[in-house]
């Protein structure tokens, strides 16, 4: 760290069992001998050291390079030997007997890192791409819930609309019905009152009865005043109030058989 431009780096022979992240931040080295430790792994971001011409990592424990290896666009000599690679990756990097296999080595591993890169990459897309479409399913489905729930509440309103207008005509046409049934009653009503105006006509018709009934009651009242005349005042003795006073005892006398006449006599006596 206290070197950030260091150019050449030897740490071979150090039993390193792993590398530090900030490592990678030494990103002007050239030449860098890792050889002969326990090295497991690399760091991820591996592929920072972009100026990285020479790498060294005979004998550790590698077995697969970090994907970032494919950004070391300048490496031109690669050892890889006596690692438990995997066997794609040892068969890619063949051996580095001389100069000339470890050249090759490294163009070699850097076109497999970039494939895996590329690989990756593709996968990637191809699940971003999943997933964007898994995302437009669900927009689409939640568009689609939504307007099916706008639907529902618009059939909804209109159903509810709809029986509200049914209720309002059923009432309109019941108080129709009512008015109907009232002018009817009335009618009804009325009639019986118009056709009770012809009995009253022969009502007036025989007005000669009453006439009759009064010259009768006006007749009797003269006869009852002519009693009283004769029975009460000095009249009595004429010819004409002995003849009424003979003809009414005549009458009193045949009546008074009848108990009924008799029990009114005795009621109009009291």
């Amino acid at each position: 760290a206290a070197l950030p431009k260091a150019t050449i780096l030897d740490l071979s022979c150090n039993n390193l069992i792993s590398l530090p992240s900030d490592f990678c931040s030494l990103m002007h080295l050239v030449k860098l001998d890792l050889s002969k430790n326990r090295l497991q792994q690399l760091p991820l971001d591996f592929g920072r050291l972009i100026n990285l011409q020479h790498l060294d990592l005979l004998n550790n424990r590698l077995v697969t390079l970090p994907v970032s290896f494919a950004q070391l666009k300048n490496l031109k000599w690669l050892d890889l030997k006596d690692n438990p690679l995997d066997p794609v990756l040892a068969k890619v990097a063949g051996d580095c007997l001389d100069e000339k296999q470890c050249k090759q080595a490294a163009v070699k591993v850097l076109q497999h890192m970039k494939a895996i890169q590329s690989e990756q990459d593709q996968q990637r897309q191809r699940k971003l791409q999943a997933e964007r479409e898994m995302e437009k399913k669900r927009e689409a489905e939640q568009r689609a819930k939504e307007a099916q729930e706008r639907e529902l509440r618009k059939r909804e309103k209109a159903e509810e609309k709809e029986r509200r207008r049914r209720e309002y005509d059923a009432q309109k046409a019941a108080k129709q019905e009512m008015e109907k049934k009232t002018k009817k009653e009335t009618v009804h009503t009325r009639k019986p009152a118009s056709s009770s105006r012809p009995p009253q006509r022969p009502r007036h018709k025989p007005s000669w009865s009453r006439s009759v009934l009064r010259v009768l009651l006006f007749v009797l009242f003269c006869i009852l005043c002519t009693l009283a005349v004769c029975k009460l005042t000095e009249l009595q003795h004429q010819p004409l109030c002995i003849s009424v006073n003979t003809l009414y005892e005549d009458v009193v006398a045949a009546l008074q058989n009848h108990k009924t006449l008799q029990n009114m006599l005795q009621h109009n006596s009291k």
